[in-house]
C-alpha cells in the first residue's frame, strides 16, 4: 500500500510537472502518506513518508536525480516531515476512533439482539411480567400480563400501573417504596383489577434496576395469581373456626358424658344392688312356699341384675378408653400375651384348650390398653369355642405393609356369616343369641377403640362353623 501510493503520487507529480504545473508534488506525497496511514496503519505511513522524502529529493530538489541535500533544503524536508507526521497521526487517531465506533456499534447491535431475544423469551412465558419506570409508567408488558389482566400491550404501555390495575397495596406506598430502595426488592400480596372489572389477588415481587450512576431507573414486577389459594386459605380458616367451635361443643358434651358416667357408676349401682340384695333375701325367705315357676322368676331377676351390673361395668370401661390418655412405651407382645392368657385361663373353667403362641414382635404402645384388647380377643375365642370338644386357639403375627405389625387371634369356634362383618365391632351388636353365648356386645367395640387410639385398624375373617380370625394392625413406633 505504501509503495503503490508513493509511486502513484510520484507519477502524477511528474506528469503534472511536464505540463508546467509547479509545486504539486508536496500535496501529492502528503496525500500518499495519508492514504497509506488510513488503510494500512502506522508502519505503512512511516514507509510512505521515507519513500516520499527520497522521491521528493531525487526528482524535485536541485540538483535533480541525486540524493544530495543542502542546508537550504532542510527546512523543506522538516516542514514536509512535520505535515506528513501530523497527517499520519490524524489518520491513525481517526482510524482508531472509527474502529472503536464500529466495536461500539457491534456491541450495541449484539446487546439489542440479546435484549430482543430476552424480551421474546419473557413474552413466551405465561408468568405475569411487566416493567415500569420510577413514575409507575408501564414500559414493558408481556403476554402473561395480558392473559392475567386482559389489556393488550398497546393498551398498557404508557399507562400508570396503579391507575390501570386499580392496585390496592397491603401497606402505604411510601413505605413499600422505601423498602424497595433500601433492599432492591419487595415481596407481598396485592389486589388488582382485570379489564373486565373482576378483582384478583396476586403474589407480587418487585426488583429495582439502577443505571450506571446507581440511580433508580425502573421496576420489574412479576405477579402470580393466588386468588384460588387465597380463597382456600380463607375457607380453611373458616373451617378451623367451625372446628374450634365444634371442639368446644364436643368438650362440653364430654363433660356431660363424664357426669352421666358418674351418675351411672354411683346413682344406678345403688338401686341395682338393692334389687339384687332384696331379691336374694326374698328368695331365701319364701323359697319354701314358691313353686318352680316362682323360683325361676326369682332366678331371672337375679340373673338380669347381675347382667345389668356387668353391662354398666363394660360401658364405664368403654367410656374410659375413649377419654384416657395413652401412655406409650416399648413393650413385649409375647409377655403381654402370657399375662392375658393367665387371666383368660381362669375363666376357661378347666376346659381342654390347645393354645398356640407364635413369635410376636415388640410394640410401642399403651400397655394396659393393649392388655385389655388381647384379653377381650382371647375371651371371645374361648367363648365361641365352647361347643368344640377340642378347642384350638392360635396367637401370632404376620408381615404388615411398611412400618406396621399385624397380630391375629384364630380359633376353631362357631364362626359367623361374613355378610354381618360390618356389625361386628359396633356397641351392643351381637351375631349370636344371648342365651347361647353370654356377653354385652361391647368387648369387640372396646378392642376397636383401643387399636384406633394406636393408629391402627381391626378386621375379621370367618365362615360359619369354621372358626374365625381376628386381626389388628398398628405402627411399630
Amino acid at each position: 500500500m505504501a509503495v503503490v501510493a508513493v509511486l502513484v503520487a510520484l507519477g502524477a507529480a511528474l506528469f503534472l510537472e511536464r505540463y508546467h504545473f509547479r509545486d504539486v508534488e508536496v500535496p501529492l506525497f502528503l496525500f500518499a502518506v495519508a492514504i497509506a496511514s488510513w488503510y494500512a496503519g502506522t508502519g505503512a505511513a512511516v514507509l510512505a513518508l521515507l519513500l516520499s522524502c527520497v522521491g521528493f529529493d531525487y526528482f524535485f530538489v536541485t540538483p535533480i536525480h541525486t540524493l544530495d541535500i543542502t542546508p537550504s533544503d532542510l527546512p523543506y524536508f522538516l516542514v514536509f516531515t512535520s505535515f506528513a507526521s501530523l497527517v499520519s497521526w490524524f489518520s491513525a487517531v481517526r482510524r482508531r476512533v472509527e474502529g472503536e465506533l464500529r466495536q461500539a456499534r457491534d456491541k450495541l447491535e449484539m446487546e439489542v439482539a440479546e435484549r430482543t431475544q430476552q424480551a421474546s423469551l419473557l413474552n413466551l412465558t405465561h408468568d405475569t411480567i411487566f416493567v415500569r419506570d420510577m413514575n409507575d409508567v408501564i414500559t414493558y408488558w408481556n403476554r402473561g400480563a395480558q392473559e392475567l389482566y386482559g389489556w393488550t400491550e398497546e393498551e398498557a404501555l404508557g399507562k400508570r400501573s396503579p391507575e390501570l390495575l386499580k392496585t390496592v397495596y397491603p401497606a402505604p406506598v411510601a413505605q413499600i417504596r422505601e423498602e424497595l430502595l433500601r433492599n432492591g426488592r419487595w415481596d407481598g400480596e396485592i389486589r388488582k383489577s382485570r379489564s373486565d372489572g373482576t378483582e384478583v389477588t396476586v403474589a407480587s415481587r418487585w426488583s429495582l434496576r439502577r443505571d450506571e450512576q446507581g440511580r433508580p431507573a425502573a421496576i420489574l414486577e412479576t405477579n402470580n395469581d393466588i386468588s384460588d389459594r387465597k380463597r382456600r386459605v380463607e375457607e380453611i380458616e373458616r373451617l378451623n373456626q367451625e372446628l374450634a367451635r365444634q371442639a368446644g361443643e364436643l368438650a362440653a358434651t364430654n363433660k356431660e358424658l363424664e357426669a352421666f358416667a358418674y351418675s351411672v357408676s354411683h346413682d344406678l349401682r345403688a338401686p341395682l344392688r338393692h334389687m339384687g340384695g332384696y331379691t336374694e333375701l326374698l328368695q331365701k325367705r319364701v323359697s319354701t312356699v314358691l313353686d318352680e315357676k316362682g323360683k325361676r322368676y326369682m332366678a331371672m331377676i337375679l340373673e338380669s341384675a347381675k347382667r345389668m351390673g356387668n353391662l354398666i361395668d363394660d360401658l364405664l370401661a368403654f367410656s374410659r378408653i375413649g377419654r384416657a390418655e395413652t401412655q406409650k412405651t416399648l413393650i413385649s407382645l409375647e409377655q403381654l400375651v402370657r399375662e392375658a392368657l393367665t387371666e383368660v385361663r381362669q375363666e376357661a373353667g378347666g376346659r381342654d384348650i390347645v393354645w398356640k403362641v407364635g413369635e410376636l414382635p415388640n410394640f410401642y404402645g399403651d400397655r394396659s390398653m393393649l392388655r385389655l384388647a388381647l384379653v377381650n380377643l382371647l375371651s371371645n375365642a374361648v367363648k365361641f369355642t365352647r361347643t368344640r370338644s377340642q378347642a384350638e386357639i392360635e396367637i401370632g403375627s404376620i408381615n404388615g405393609s411398611g412400618n406396621e405389625i399385624v397380630v391375629f387371634v384364630k380359633d376353631n369356634g362357631v364362626g359367623f356369616d361374613m355378610k354381618y362383618v360390618n356389625k361386628l365391632f359396633g356397641v351392643f351388636q351381637r351375631l349370636h343369641q344371648s342365651d347361647t353365648f353370654e356377653g354385652t356386645g361391647i368387648g369387640l367395640a372396646t378392642v376397636q377403640r383401643i387399636i384406633h387410639r394406636h393408629g391402627g385398624k381391626v378386621w375379621a375373617e370367618s365362615f360359619v362353623e369354621q372358626g374365625a380370625t381376628f386381626y389388628f394392625s398398628a405402627p411399630k413406633l
